[in-house]
């Protein structure tokens, strides 16, 4: 994964984004030496994003094939939570 400092980031802008992602896909932006960003192009945050949507729809979808899910009316399902 590519690094930028803030100070690069602040000086050289977009460019400096550019560049770090030519090399990776994902960098990481640091703050006085921390990691604390992530900057990613769109196509690959997209990717990811249907990653992550892929997996919660497994999940999902295991858990109703276990029996894991509750069938209830609204009303029913909102007093449940208010309980939480």
């Amino acid at each position: 994964m590519g690094n930028i400092s803030a100070n690069n980031l602040k000086t050289e802008g977009v460019s400096a984004i550019t560049r770090a992602l030519a090399k990776s896909p994902e960098a990481t932006v640091s703050v006085r030496g921390k990691d604390r960003f992530v900057v990613m192009d769109i196509k690959h945050y997209q990717y990811l994003r249907e990653c992550e949507l892929t997996a919660a729809l497994a999940e999902s979808q295991a858990d109703v094939a276990a029996g894991r899910f509750v069938r209830e009316s609204v009303e029913a399902h909102l007093k449940r939570l208010a309980k939480l």
